[in-house]
């Protein structure tokens, strides 16, 4: 099967948000070829508006001449628009609230490189920018959310059309209140991201949403970051998505509905067909 992780920080040799240039990003994606992947996005922080457009030219300039390693197939913004009381490891001091004038200045010039970007669905103004997101062929996914269900599904019919890292970084399932969790497991069409390394999500629960959610919605990921020492909340994945596959093959689940998760849904979301 091929490999295409779609939520992608570094790994324990260089991290994204270390980077200072191109070269630096083809030295990550060799690295992660490597380790069995064919493809992936790499996920870029909230930081101020100057580095985040630094790192996403140098995405593409990478992009423009990788001869070698997993194959970049662009950028993935985790934020900056997100709620500060669903931060999880991102720094909140770097959260912005919804401005359409922002998301333009972001993204200027690099439009056709970022391919996701998660927004928590319950501030203020942010449909306009999903809707933006839509119509320029960026894929939105809700994440790092205190969003109520109802909250979640206006922003699924705005066109979001992913969940980040379901159960983490958003508010849980109440048997009144739904939340954001709630909602991607209800409704069968929206695509959720899985961390399945054993740490974010227990496994009695993956391999429940993998009885109960449509198979050609789930998408495994790594989320993978430098690891950090003497860190109190939980970080990012430690493992590849490799990895994660063969751990999650001794789960039991379903080897076709693993290559959907790991292969196939990811093309689909992304639209692509050249791997």
């Amino acid at each position: 099967m091929s490999l295409i992780d779609i939520h992608f920080h570094g790994t324990n040799k260089i991290d994204i948000k270390e980077i200072e240039s191109y070269e630096e990003i083809l030295c990550l994606a060799k690295d992660y070829g490597s380790m069995g992947i064919d493809a992936f996005l790499i996920a870029v922080y909230p930081s101020e508006i100057s580095f985040m457009r630094k790192t996403l030219l140098n995405i593409k300039k990478a992009m423009e001449f990788q001869t070698e390693g997993a194959k970049i197939l662009g950028a993935y913004l985790e934020g900056p628009f997100l709620n500060p009381e669903k931060s999880g490891a991102l720094n909140p001091d770097y959260f912005l609230q919804p401005d359409i004038e922002v998301f333009y200045r972001l993204i200027d010039g690099i439009e056709d490189i970022v391919k996701i970007m998660t927004v928590a669905p319950e501030l203020p103004n942010i449909l306009k920018i999903v809707e933006k997101c839509f119509e320029a062929g960026i894929v939105v996914s809700m994440g790092h959310s205190d969003a109520t269900y109802k909250e979640a599904e206006d922003g699924y019919k705005a066109g979001a059309r992913l969940i980040t890292h379901l159960f983490n970084a958003m508010r849980g399932i109440h048997h009144r209140e739904p939340g954001i969790a709630g909602f991607g497991l209800i409704n069968q069409d929206i695509y959720v991201e899985l961390i399945a390394d054993g740490r974010h999500i227990r496994d009695e629960l993956l391999k429940w949403v993998f009885q109960i959610k449509s198979k050609e919605r789930i998408i495994l990921v790594s989320d993978m970051v430098k690891q950090r020492n003497r860190i109190e909340k939980i970080q990012g994945g430690s493992m590849g998505l490799s990895d994660i596959i063969k751990r999650v093959e001794k789960l039991n689940i379903d080897k076709y509905k693993l290559k959907l998760a790991g292969e196939i849904n990811p093309k689909r979301l992304l639209n692509i067909n050249f791997l």
